[in-house]
Order: structure tokens, then C-alpha cells, then sequence
């Protein structure tokens, strides 16, 4: 492929548009469409670029990064596009001026979310082996580090977007701060209670309708959560509690909703059955695998060995629960256990055991009862 031709013929085709007679509005609008159209092939195009540079792990790449965000992939590169077709409006500079920060402010929020997923899936699909290659825990602070990523790609994000409207930041940043001192002095509770509303939406430790155990040991259900105050519904006399955000997020809250586990089902299909000797080792091999594994509850596995003569194989079925505080966390656990999965698959073979393990493996929630 002739990379010098392509772009001789591209050079040719602009100068062409350039001095047609074609209105430059409708040129985009040609331009805007074809953005479309090609957007919705980003994945397949980075599929491709992988594909060059990986060829072996293309596949592996593609299926743990692109293919779980490969909707968000469409946006951005559809964005892109779109936001490059403007230059066809520069033309007509009162339109041109009037849409640019608004494509420039969805092209910067779609690439920044596309950044933050792209970063949460590098990290469940390679971090995690990482850090237990390393030898160390898996644990709620991998949670942390993503949110803490997240927040420099927000950052970095706000930086570009200012730079492409031409804010001066300095200026901006030194007003703000003056500006900041003097608000202070004057409304210092008024700010507190504000700090505190910023302290409950960054750490999310409830949101309206769910469950929670006050300091007083009485229970209330969260109605809303507003600038200044969270209004609690009281359990035994449904009275309305009114009680200011920054004692809030002072206090130690048991949240009841989210204290919830989900049962964990797997079944393994040995192709034979198997004696007392190696069932023991089964059971041994499996307990090790899943008590060692971040956030199983203790003492929840269970194992089952169930043998079929008249099919001649013996069935193991595993169950235990696993806990989290939010879905996030859930997911993060759901990962450890599919490499918990490949452990025991590993030293049960190494053992000689030929089994199946049945997919998919059954989640059910079981939530913790107060």
C-alpha cells in the first residue's frame, strides 16, 4: 500500500471540493453523514490496528479491552469524526464559532468516558493477574485506584477542553481562589454543609430509597439527599428526620440495602466416578481455592459430591457466597473467582482428575436480612 499515493489522491479530492461549486454547508452535511456511517465501525478499525501490531493476542486483546465497550468506542470515533467534518463550516463563522465548543465539549466528555471504561477493563483483565503474580492482595483498594484514575482522566479532560476554548486556567484558578477565601469567611457553616453534600455524592455511602442504621441505633430510609440536608424516614414512627450533610459525613452509617451477598453456584462434571481418596482431594483442592479468595464470606463453602452409576460420572456441586457493598465491588469479586476457577481447574488436572465445568456459572442474590 502506497501511503504517498493515498495521500496525493485525498490532497486531490479536497482541492476538488475546494474549488467546486458545491456549498460548503452541503459538503458537510456529506462529510457529517460518512462520519456516521464510519463510526460505527471504530471497533472493527481498532480490531484491525491490534490485529497489526498483536497478531498472535489480537483476539485475547480485543475480547477483554473492545468487545465488552465497543458501544462507546461507536460514540467517540463517531464524535470525532463529526467534530473534523466542521472544518468544512469555517466558512460561515458566526454557525461555526456558535456549534464548535459544544462538539468540542462532547468529542472531550465521549473520549474521557471512553478512557475511563478502557482503563476499568485493563485493569480487571490484566491488573488483577498482575497483582497476584506480584503476591499481593487483591482488595477495595483497586476500587479506590480506578476511582482515583478516573478522577486525573476527568482532569485531564477539563485541562484539554479549556485549552480548546482558550481559558486561561491561571487566570481562572487565581480568581476562583480569591474569590474562594472571601466566600469563606463570610458563609463558613453554609460551606461546611456544602463540603459535606460534595462528601456524600463522590462517596456515595447511600442514595435515596435505601435502608440505613443511624447512630442511635434506629433504622430510616434516605427520601432525598439536597444541598444542605438529607431527609431520613424514621422506620418505627415514620417521622421525617432532617439531619445537615456535614453531620452526615461525619457519621459511622450502616447501610442496610447494601449489605447483600450473592450465592455462588458451580458444578464440575468428573468423567468418571471418582473414589473416597480422590474426593477428599477434590473437597481439599476446592476449600483452599475459594476460602483463600478475597471476599468469600468464611465458612460458606459447601461441597457436594454426588455420584451417578447409571451415567458413571460424579458430579460436584460448590456453593458459597460472596459480599459486597455495591455492584462495582461485586463485579471485581465475580473476576477473582473466574481466576479461582482456572487455579482449581489447573491443580485438579495436575492431580490427573479429568472433569467439565459447567458454564455459565449461576449467581443468585441473597440479600442479609436485618
Amino acid at each position: 500500500m502506497d501511503l504517498s499515493n493515498i495521500s496525493s489522491n485525498l490532497s486531490g479530492f479536497y482541492n476538488f471540493l475546494d474549488t467546486s461549486k458545491i456549498p460548503n454547508y452541503v459538503i458537510f452535511l456529506i462529510f457529517a453523514l460518512l462520519s456516521i456511517l464510519i463510526g460505527r465501525y471504530t471497533p472493527g478499525i481498532v480490531s484491525l490496528v491490534i490485529h497489526r501490531f498483536s497478531p498472535q493476542k489480537g483476539k485475547e486483546i480485543y475480547d477483554n479491552l473492545i468487545e465488552p465497550i465497543q458501544q462507546i468506542f461507536k460514540i467517540a470515533g463517531t464524535l470525532v469524526l463529526v467534530s473534523l467534518s466542521l472544518e468544512w463550516l469555517r466558512k460561515y463563522q458566526g454557525l461555526h464559532n456558535f456549534i464548535q465548543p459544544f462538539m468540542d465539549l462532547a468529542v472531550t466528555i465521549s473520549v474521557a468516558w471512553l478512557a475511563s471504561r478502557l482503563f476499568r477493563q485493563l485493569v480487571r483483565s490484566y491488573g488483577i493477574d498482575l497483582i497476584r503474580k506480584i503476591g499481593w492482595e487483591v482488595d477495595e483498594l483497586l476500587l479506590v485506584f480506578e476511582t482515583v484514575a478516573n478522577i486525573v482522566i476527568g482532569f485531564i479532560a477539563f485541562v484539554v477542553f479549556a485549552q480548546s476554548q482558550n481559558i486561561n486556567l491561571v487566570t481562572l484558578v487565581t480568581s476562583v481562589g480569591i474569590g474562594g477565601i472571601a466566600i469563606a469567611f463570610a458563609a463558613q457553616k453554609t460551606l461546611e454543609q456544602l463540603l459535606g453534600t460534595v462528601v456524600l455524592y463522590l462517596d456515595r455511602p447511600f442514595i435515596p430509597g435505601e435502608y440505613i442504621r443511624l447512630p442511635n441505633g434506629s433504622f430510616g430510609r434516605v427520601e432525598s439527599i439536597g444541598l444542605r440536608s438529607t431527609k431520613i424516614r424514621t422506620a418505627a414512627k415514620s417521622t421525617l428526620m432532617i439531619v445537615p450533610n456535614s453531620t452526615m459525613a461525619n457519621w459511622e452509617i450502616e447501610n442496610i440495602t447494601r449489605g447483600k451477598k450473592v450465592m455462588v453456584l458451580l458444578y464440575l462434571d468428573f468423567s468418571q466416578i471418582i473414589g473416597e481418596q480422590e474426593q477428599a482431594l477434590v473437597e481439599q483442592v476446592i476449600a483452599e481455592s475459594t476460602n483463600s479468595l478475597f471476599g468469600i464470606d468464611p465458612g460458606s463453602t459447601s461441597i457436594a459430591l454426588i455420584n451417578q452409576p447409571e451415567n458413571n460420572y460424579t458430579r460436584a456441586r460448590v456453593s458459597f457466597f460472596i459480599l459486597g457493598s455495591n455492584e462495582n465491588s461485586i463485579e471485581l469479586r465475580k473476576r477473582l473467582l473466574e481466576l479461582a476457577n482456572e487455579k482449581i481447574s489447573k491443580q485438579l488436572m495436575a492431580y490427573g482428575l479429568q472433569f467439565k465445568m459447567n458454564e455459565p456459572t449461576i449467581y443468585v442474590d441473597s440479600p442479609i436480612t436485618i
